[in-house]
């Protein structure tokens, strides 16, 4: 699905995430104000939404952006606590659903939400469905790196993985870095825990034999934890699992060295002043691994355009991932991928 001639449609999930809608809809605020050529539909309680409206602190961005801000009422929330599969199957009206059937009947051209994570996955399955060839969808996500960043795939989407399903995680993945991200021939990793082909597990070996039977391109093997951050390959592939895990000990380890150096300075009276002056190459290096910087990511595999966001987002990082998900529309990558999977490769399922 095209975007319209008139600018690219966003849904915004205004009940997801931590911190309500007031958060959600100030990011969205934002986020019109960064684009002319953007229109946003808020999902929600509609009541809540139009008494933030009305609030003085934001007269000021709804004065340029209100003609672009459109209300949409979700009578149900799918909370963070909340089972995937049963609040899908019965929270129907959820703003989750809502949201997703905007972008099924092409009433808007991309969803994101800050909310539950396995409950957008599940509802884009029922509501929008899989494009061909995918099994399961998968999360993408950047990883900071001395020269510039790589892409992570699956970052918590999928827990238990077959080989193929890897396979077509790497497949996708290609796709989304040549179209949206413009790397070329990107280079294509398996993380394991080793370089050597007889390393990994049954799912690591499995993969590696059918990436290599399919002369997979730029496929260069095994990547260990360190290669990520020595930017040897542009994705590194893996299951949800291990990528989440992934994730998640990389954004501690950021957060830790910025703890330490802060507290190793301050134990040393002359350094104090180097702090002050190192003060915002600190806060950048942070801001490469925080998420509030990237906004959203993208699920791969849904035949529909869905971004997740971290459930702690702030304004700053809805705003972001509004437009990262607007970005992806204009650019056609549901399109673009299925163009791609119709000429599947000779896999056979092992």
């Amino acid at each position: 699905m095209g975007h319209s001639q008139n600018g690219v449609r966003v849904v915004l999930d205004a009940m997801g995430g931590d911190y309500g809608p007031e958060v959600n809809f100030h990011g969205a605020l934002l986020a019109l104000s960064s684009s002319k050529d953007l229109s946003l539909l808020l999902v929600g309680d509609e009541k809540a939404l139009t008494s933030l409206m009305k609030k003085k602190r934001y007269r000021a961005l709804l004065k340029s952006a209100q003609s672009r801000l459109t209300l949409v009422h979700a009578d149900e929330v799918i909370g963070m606590e909340d089972s995937a599969s049963t609040a899908v199957r019965k929270k129907i009206n959820s703003s989750i659903h809502v949201g997703l059937r905007l972008v099924k009947e092409q009433k808007a051209d991309a969803f994101v939400s800050m909310g539950h994570s396995g409950a957008i996955m599940v509802a884009s399955m029922m509501v929008l469905g899989r494009l061909p060839e995918i099994d399961r969808p998968a999360i993408i996500v950047k990883v900071p790196t001395h020269l510039g960043f790589v892409f992570l795939l699956d970052a918590g989407a999928n827990v238990d993985c077959k080989p193929i399903q890897l396979v077509r995680f790497a497949e996708m993945g290609r796709i989304y870095l040549e179209s949206i991200e413009k790397i070329k021939s990107p280079k294509i990793g398996l993380l394991s825990n080793g370089t050597e082909s007889h390393k990994g597990n049954e799912l690591t070996r499995g993969t590696h034999e059918l990436m290599e039977k399919v002369s997979f391109p730029n496929y260069s093997g095994y990547v260990e934890g360190y290669d990520v951050f020595n930017h040897k390959v542009d994705l590194v592939v893996c299951d949800g699992f291990v990528g989440n895990v992934t994730l998640k000990v990389v954004e501690g380890f950021a957060n830790m060295v910025v703890l330490w150096f802060h507290r190793a300075i301050r134990k040393d009276i002359k350094s104090l002043v180097g702090l002050v002056l190192m003060k915002k190459l600190i806060t950048k290096f942070k801001s490469q691994f925080h998420y509030q910087s990237h906004g959203a990511a993208p699920l791969l595999g849904s035949d529909g355009v869905v971004f997740i966001g971290h459930g702690k987002s702030k304004e700053k990082a809805i705003c972001n991932g509004i437009l990262a998900a607007a970005v992806a529309a204009k650019q056609n990558l549901i399109e673009n991928i299925r163009t791609q999977l119709e000429k599947p490769l000779p896999l056979t399922t092992p």
